[in-house]
């Protein structure tokens, strides 16, 4: 495992984060039991993951404390978040605090090394900014959490407003930004702010059901080139990520997803979710891998780079702004 300082923190965490929200929820949004969840966070503590990143609303905070409990705590860096609004809801200061409050109740914590704005909606900046950061100050500085992060609304917000205007506050250390093959718009638009601001970036959507789901892909991939924003080319292939798949190059387009966001300038964790054990092995092993090779590289940046907001759904559509 690799390990880089996390921005101007002083976090040294594990370049692969063990995500425990999307699709699965540690397996506990596929039909498994919390014990199984508490072991998929003890082995991935046991292959080098100190990183973990849950939140209030993901209902897996409390496997993640219970998963913890057997490492010392400085050797784990734990992120959480709460949402400031959420389903045509503006949330008070005092909820977010009995959030974030609720949350260290759960993971049996006294403090956690990172709290997140949770997906805050560029119509909500303003109030995050003038209500909600300098409750959350006061909050800090009783040490409940020793930095606070903000993470985008990628649905509604794939060019980072969000992000791109928080870069200058001074106040977030951390973003969580959704960033994959198909998604590059943080390569040209944001990490240069990141990494000249020393603000510390988790990739969120570097593999999703876009990649994941049998079929998605290519049709997918079908209508961009109906639409006219990818080459035909790309329809007549059952994968159209087949080019990556050589001896030289990733063995699986999942494998290829995880190596380049790992691989690219300003990207320093990315997160994984799982919901067994085989899957987060093979995860952590095409993270630890060396970057794809440089012309399969830029055939995704010459394909892709032009894409905004590709496979970017929520896992419950049900969900309301």
């Amino acid at each position: 495992m690799d390990y880089v300082k996390l921005g101007r923190t002083n976090l040294n965490v594990s370049v692969a984060g063990l995500g425990c929200g999307g699709n699965s929820k540690l397996g506990l949004w596929r039909g498994k039991d919390k014990a199984h969840a508490v072991s998929l966070v003890r082995r991935a503590l046991e292959l080098g993951v100190n990183f973990i990143d849950t939140a209030n609303s993901y209902g897996t905070e409390e496997a993640v404390g219970e998963g913890i409990k057997a490492v010392t705590r400085d050797d784990v860096v734990i992120s959480t978040k709460y949402h400031p609004a959420w389903d045509g809801e503006i949330h008070s200061n005092e909820t977010i605090i009995a959030g974030l409050n609720e949350s260290l109740q759960r993971l049996n914590l006294e403090y956690v090394d990172i709290f997140h704005l949770h997906g805050v909606h560029p119509k909500y900046y303003s109030y995050v900014m003038e209500d909600v950061v300098p409750a959350l100050r006061k909050e800090q500085d009783k040490g409940k959490f020793r930095y606070l992060g903000i993470t985008e609304l990628a649905t509604v917000d794939p060019g980072h407003e969000v992000l791109m205007r928080a870069a200058d506050e001074g106040c977030f250390d951390v973003f969580m930004v959704a960033f994959h093959l198909m998604h590059q718009t943080a390569r040209r638009a944001l990490f240069p702010l990141t990494q000249d601001r020393g603000i510390g970036t988790l990739i969120m959507f570097a593999v999703r059901t876009l990649f994941s789901e049998p079929g998605r892909l290519k049709r997918d991939v079908d209508e961009l080139v109906a639409s006219g924003q990818l080459p035909s080319t790309l329809k007549s292939a059952s994968n159209p990520l087949e080019f990556l798949l050589h001896p030289n190059g990733a063995d699986s387009v999942i494998d290829a997803c995880y190596r380049y966001a790992r691989h690219t300038d300003g990207a320093d964790v990315v997160l994984f979710g799982t919901s067994s054990l085989e899957h987060l092995e093979s995860n952590l092993a095409s993270i630890a891998k060396p970057a794809l090779p440089e012309t399969d590289v830029t055939k995704i940046e010459n394909l892709f780079q032009h894409l905004e907001g590709v496979g970017l759904e929520l896992p419950d559509p049900s969900k309301r702004i």
